[in-house]
């Protein structure tokens, strides 16, 4: 009887595993079924160590997200112009794009304030540390609100500081600089303007042939390993180093907030922690890279000089008169500044106390 009662539950037990495993197999096709999501991603870069962060990026996510989600990256202009990528991110014309914010800084002079704003002492690095720890990530998100963007942004990549540029003639003085055509973007171009120069905002692949032709007297893009690709050195043979007119920058990557919030949290995860991973992925390679190239440059001629302290102090100058300008205008401008200046002052505070002098420690062993 016991034998019995068994071998019916056994039955019993195996036509119910075998329902199942049918009802898993019918369910199957449907799971292999599922298309993988795809997202459209348009870079600002037409090639160069730039294009090769985005990648970087991009190859993050789609490892992470295996089969569920891949990221298509686009070069340059490849659906609309650099210009224009915010707006098609918007529209959805693109599911996303990878630039850095002084490029869309017409919507709102506060955009640049996310990455080449004024230096309050601090680097790339806090910067970002303000962004995710210091209200500037939910302020970025109310200009959005505010601007009626349908877009989600992260920040990655703390830029090392960008270069004054490139000039014919070294520049010994501030007052040399007046009333030269100078190349860059964003707020720093208000700042240029403030100091006397003639300013031409152009994009990366347009530079060296506006110096070549004498369009431009002088110009910035941001790094060594970039500048060399441009063939700068072909064209100035005095490259300056060290500036506050974009003292801190960083890349932006902006997802269409419709297409972002239909992927599940996992994904959605993943798109974020990416961009932070990226962020120490950039910061060890770039550095090295613009260290090899800046070697390079001088091997081919180029004589590699520090910005003179005269100029730097006379850009805090101009800065202090561009955010009375400005802050006159647009009373975000002055929350986003008075958040940066708390999350600076603390922050900064305890780094300029407790980190030793570098440079005291390079010269004696380097010299």
């Amino acid at each position: 009887m016991t034998d019995n009662l068994n071998r019916r539950k056994f039955m019993k037990g195996s036509a119910i595993a075998a329902t199942a495993a049918a009802g898993a197999a019918l369910a199957s096709p449907a799971i292999a079924q599922n298309e993988t999501i795809v997202l459209k991603m348009q870079a600002a870069w037409g090639g160069g160590i730039f294009l090769e962060n985005a990648k970087a990026y991009v190859d993050r996510v789609n490892a992470m997200a295996g089969n569920d989600l891949r990221i298509d990256l686009l070069s340059v202009g490849s659906v609309v112009k650099t210009s224009q990528m915010q707006d098609a991110v918007h529209r959805g014309v693109l599911d996303a794009a990878h630039y850095v914010p002084a490029y869309w800084y017409s919507k709102s002079k506060s955009a640049s304030l996310f990455g080449t704003g004024p230096c309050f002492g601090w680097s790339s690095q806090e910067v970002l540390g303000w962004v995710n720890y210091g209200g500037g990530q939910e302020l970025f998100d109310e200009l959005m609100g505010d601007l009626k963007l349908n877009v989600v942004s992260f920040f990655n990549s703390p830029m090392p500081a960008q270069p004054l540029g490139w000039f014919k003639e070294e520049i010994k003085d501030s007052a040399q600089m007046k009333g030269l055509k100078y190349r860059t973007v964003g707020l720093a171009a208000d700042v240029m303007l403030q100091m006397g120069l003639s300013v031409v905002q152009l994009p990366g692949g347009e530079i060296q042939p506006a110096m070549k032709s004498g369009l431009i007297d002088a110009a910035e893009f941001n790094n060594p390993t970039s500048d060399r690709d441009f063939g700068m050195q072909d064209v100035a043979k005095y490259y300056h180093l060290a500036s506050f007119h974009q003292s801190q920058e960083f890349f932006e990557v902006t997802f269409n907030k419709k297409k972002y919030n239909s992927l599940p949290d996992e994904l959605q995860a993943i798109l974020k922690y990416a961009s932070e991973a990226e962020s120490s992925n950039f910061y060890w390679n770039n550095t090295k890279r613009y260290a090899e190239d800046l070697a390079k440059l001088r091997d081919q001629g180029v004589n590699v000089i520090r910005t003179p302290d005269s100029v730097m102090a006379d850009q805090l100058i101009a800065w202090d008169a561009v955010i009375e300008r400005i802050s006159g205008e647009d009373d975000f401008f002055v929350r986003v500044l008075e958040s940066q200046k708390i999350y600076a002052k603390e922050v900064m505070g305890y780094l300029n106390l407790n980190q030793p002098d570098y440079q005291l420690a390079y010269d004696h062993y380097f010299g």
